[in-house]
């Protein structure tokens, strides 16, 4: 079918009342205005912040847009998301559906494509010439060796004759870890398509190039992260972003950033190096791990606020025999195969003992305002599962990196249901190193409503890029299909005192019982660590005829299906819980929050950058902690209502929520659910509403 003229193609309206009759489905009034202001983005080129509540059907509100500007443009969008649910269901479901809507009305069917990291994929090299030595393992395993490794990577090689298209999540059920670095590699240790014998069957590079030719690409947040980090591309050229699950964007992007060093990873570094380089050499980088190790193992646990006496002798060791190894290695060379490929892998090794040691001996600035990177020892070698020390450096922000390399190169759509704490998108906009909708001169509220009556104009209303132009953008909130005043009651338990550090005290167990028992079960309790949801569980199950289940009792997704499954179960846990679950209906009536979700005051990274803003004359605590209260709050009040017809209340058992200064902060970031501290009016209502559920 030939091409339609540009002008031709219906408007984003019309494409999404087409779309939303073909699906079946019901156009909302916040799904209208966020697809409106994405094709606004599209054509301003100015970024967006949508937030779009639970209900909304954001993902036809981006899509229909998006995909009408990579039709019209001959132009590749990429979707980004958070987790792996959130992709499966673009790739598997909204997008197929959208794409067969959309054929007619665009005069061709929109494609798409799924993109992830290299190691997610098979690679027929590693599984036919076999993974190097692990540094754990004196001998490396039998691939057919009766054991679980042994039979997961027999598995996996019969796999590779039957998969079309080498990615992992195909396999059902997985593997180990361990067994799948066997048959895969990271983009460090690739040969390139070029060099590799089996280069033109490579399961990575066919979906590099399948997403080359797609018009929508959805990929998550760390390969985002791993393409604005690295030199080269990893991600087809586009123009255009979509951030889904937006407010996960800082830490995703975080964990991307951060690096690690251990004596296993020299000795890992020493072990692929030693037979291509002179064994002095080598040697010299393994006798600087065993000093490593010896001197972590001495240190305690915890962020670094100067770098210790020790490390001070044992990181140049480090650092000046892996550039000795590296030097010796040499550059590429045309060589036998095995032999480059044994290179490769040394080469990717030995580079990250360096960076990282160099990374961990710049990380300390004297001025803590200019600080860039924190560092901490991590290790639990005195638990039950010990695990080896290990240094780690993570940056402080990644502000700059996004504000460069993202926001920057591309026009970009951030959405979620949670963008605006404390009532503002700035909050959020700064760790993203967008400027204050303030410094535009337009308050939010102007913001967004400056965003409904500009003219839908064309594609010049984009301004030609100017050096002294700064980051625009726009914040709109599209609102919820949920009636959270009326279908929703926030009680906080303002009676109750504040919450200590000896676990869960016995006026807040007597308070989750008596909330449990008033709702017939129905409870999801979101609990600041595992050890008090496991010391909830323990004193209640003897206390309330309900059954409760605990996260660790199985796995968390058939716990979330047995709670789902029986209206009387309550279900208690720690963070996946937070975020993780989806219950709509009569099983979720009564969501408990046990205290308010501060992060760890030992946690390195949040104390770190709580103490950079303070160097600097900032609130570290509203900047830092607050924000990461708030977001998560919002979160996990935000799993009561998953459709129109949810009811129920959210219980903060944290006195503090009412009483602190910052509590209004907090209160702000959340839906506007009715308001009491009354538990005699939060036990009617869930009383009232057990009567009313079905049986």
């Amino acid at each position: 079918m030939p091409e339609l003229p540009r002008t031709r193609l219906p408007g984003v309206g019309e494409l999404l009342t087409h779309a939303v009759e073909a699906v079946g489905g019901t156009e909302r009034t916040g799904q209208v205005k966020m697809a409106e202001a994405v094709g606004r983005a599209i054509r301003t080129g100015e970024h967006l912040a949508v937030q779009a509540g639970t209900g909304t059907g954001k993902s036809l509100a981006y899509l229909v847009p998006a995909i009408r500007h990579a039709v019209e443009r001959e132009a590749t969008v990429v979707v980004s998301t958070a987790t792996i649910a959130l992709q499966r269901q673009l790739v598997d479901r909204d997008l197929p559906r959208l794409a067969k809507a959309l054929k007619k009305p665009l005069g061709r069917e929109p494609t798409f494509a799924i993109l992830k990291g290299r190691r997610n994929y098979l690679c027929l090299h590693r599984l036919d010439s076999g993974a190097p030595e692990e540094p754990d393992d004196a001998a490396l395993f039998d691939p057919f060796a009766v054991s679980r490794m042994g039979k997961e990577v027999k598995r996996l090689h019969e796999w590779s004759s039957d998969t079309e298209t080498g990615d992992r999540d195909e396999l059902v059920p997985g593997v180990s870890d361990q067994a799948w670095r066997q048959v895969s590699v990271t983009a460090k240790e690739c040969l390139g398509a070029a060099r590799c014998p089996i280069g033109t069957d490579c399961f990575a590079e066919q979906a590099r190039a399948e997403a080359g030719r797609a018009d929508v690409v959805v990929t998550n947040h760390a390969l985002l992260a791993i393409d604005a980090l690295q030199g080269y591309q990893v991600l087809p050229e586009h123009d255009l972003v979509i951030i889904d699950e937006a407010h996960e964007l800082v830490d995703r992007v975080t964990s991307v950033a951060t690096a690690e060093l251990t004596s296993a990873m020299i000795t890992a570094a020493t072990r692929r190096c030693g037979k291509l380089i002179d064994a002095d050499i080598a040697d010299r980088l393994m006798e600087a791990g065993d000093g490593l190790a010896l001197v972590l193992d001495d240190l305690s646990p915890g962020r670094m606020d100067a770098l210790p006496q020790p490390l001070q002798g044992v990181l140049p060791a480090v650092r000046d025999a892996a550039h000795g190894c590296l030097s010796m290695l040499g550059a590429e060379r045309k060589e036998e195969l095995e032999e480059a490929t044994a290179r490769k892998l040394a080469r990717t090794l030995l580079e990250e003992v360096h960076d990282t040691a160099v990374r961990l001996l710049e990380a300390f600035e004297p001025d803590q305002a200019h600080q860039r990177d924190v560092v901490w020892l991590s290790g639990d070698q005195y638990s039950a599962n010990p695990r080896p020390p290990a240094l780690r450096v993570a940056p402080l922000a990644v502000a700059g990196l996004l504000r460069e390399r993202v926001f920057g190169l591309n026009t970009t759509v951030l959405t979620s249901a949670t963008l605006t704490l404390g009532g503002t998108f700035d909050t959020l906009a700064r760790q993203w190193g967008l400027p204050p909708l303030a410094s535009f001169g337009k308050s939010e509220t102007e913001s967004a409503g400056a965003a409904e009556q500009k003219s839908s104009g064309t594609a010049t209303e984009k301004p030609a890029p100017s050096d002294e132009d700064n980051l625009r953008w726009t914040g709109i909130d599209v609102g919820s299909p949920f009636d959270h005043k009326r279908n929703g009651i926030l009680y906080v338990a303002r009676h109750l005192p504040p919450p200590g550090r000896d676990g869960l005290g016995a006026a807040t167990l007597d308070e989750i019982a008596e909330l449990i028992e008033a709702a017939g079960g129905r409870a999801l309790g979101l609990f600041s660590s595992m050890r008090a949801a496991k010391q909830a569980t323990e004193e209640l199950r003897d206390r309330v005829e309900h059954p409760i289940l605990c996260q660790g009792d199985d796995s968390t997704s058939l716990l979330v299906r047995k709670f789902s499954e029986d209206v009387r179960t309550c279900l208690f846990g720690t963070l996946s819980l937070w975020q993780g679950v989806d219950v709509p209906g009569p099983s979720l009536q009564l969501v408990l929050v046990d205290r308010l979700p501060f992060p760890r005051p030992d946690d390195p990274v949040s104390s770190a950058r709580q103490r950079a803003v303070e160097a600097r004359g900032g609130n570290g605590f509203l900047t830092v902690s607050a924000t990461h209260a708030a977001l998560l709050l919002a979160q996990g009040t935000g799993r009561l209502h998953r459709s129109i017809e949810d009811k129920g209340v959210v219980a903060v058992l944290d006195s503090r929520l009412a009483t602190a200064r910052y509590g209004g902060f907090l209160r702000a970031s959340l839906p506007p659910f009715w308001p009491t501290s009354d538990p005699q009016v939060a036990r009617d209502a869930l009383r009232r509403l057990d009567a009313a559920a079905p049986a």
